[in-house]
């Protein structure tokens, strides 16, 4: 099986690729940019607008994805799509997708690092992009449920990560409501977390985070390095709205 990298176009044999190659015009993903450092750049794709380029986008995945099951029903759907830019265009190493309204307050449903790139942190990367763009909506978010177990792992890195800076910070003096309002992470992933963690204790009646510097840094040590930063000053989006 071959793709086009760049329109996702796929064909039997490599002679037709070469073909193809030759008449494609597009050198990145067919949507609008909307971040860009360095050689990094993320691009949303309109399930709507870009029908073929969607359902290419999932049936990709579902090679590395033995829970993929969105292919036809593409509409309802944003796909931020993280590349690799240099002079031959830009080369796409992961992406996820998003619905354009979830009652569940979904931010992200479907997330594939392509394997060339993994472990390069670029997972994380994508899991940080979902929340500042829930935070760029004024929401909070949590994954589509269940999760992978290796996205159930990514997750909880991210939230131990994230959750124990700020508290490490504020020495404990904050409450879920704060951290959610300040994270964009649900309230329930963050009690789950700060719970898988023993730093939640209930006391007449309510839950008390309990934040003792030692165990925070033990915890931190653990939960390994972040990814590569979000720089949030290099985002130029504006929140979905359906065009009338």
């Amino acid at each position: 099986m071959y793709f086009c990298e760049f329109c996702l176009t796929f064909m039997k044999r490599k002679e037709q690729l070469q073909r193809h190659m030759r008449k494609c015009d597009l050198k990145h993903p067919p949507g609008d940019e909307i971040y860009r450092s360095g050689t990094l750049s993320m691009f949303e794709v309109d399930g709507k607008k870009n029908k073929v380029y969607g359902q290419n986008l999932c049936y990709l995945a579902k090679l590395f994805l033995d829970h993929k099951t969105l292919y036809y029903d593409v509409d309802l759907f944003l796909f931020y799509v993280l590349c690799e830019c240099d002079d031959r265009g830009c080369h796409m190493v992961g992406y996820f997708s998003k619905e354009k309204h979830s009652e569940e307050s979904y931010n992200l449903a479907c997330i594939l690092t392509l394997p060339p790139y993994q472990r390069k942190g670029y997972g994380k990367f994508l899991i940080t992009f979902s929340y500042e763009l829930s935070k760029k909506e004024g929401k909070v978010g949590t994954p589509e449920k269940p999760l992978s177990d290796l996205g159930q792992l990514s997750y909880k890195g991210y939230w131990t990560r994230v959750l124990l800076d700020i508290l490490k910070k504020h020495k404990g003096n904050i409450s879920i409501k704060e951290l959610s309002d300040m994270t964009a992470i649900k309230a329930e992933d963050i009690l789950t977390t700060l719970q898988g963690l023993e730093l939640i204790q209930y006391r007449k009646g309510q839950h008390v985070i309990c934040a003792d510097p030692k165990v925070l840094d033990r915890h931190l040590k653990a939960a390994g390095r972040g990814g590569l930063e979000v720089d949030v000053s290099k985002l130029i989006w504006t929140p979905y709205k359906e065009q009338s």
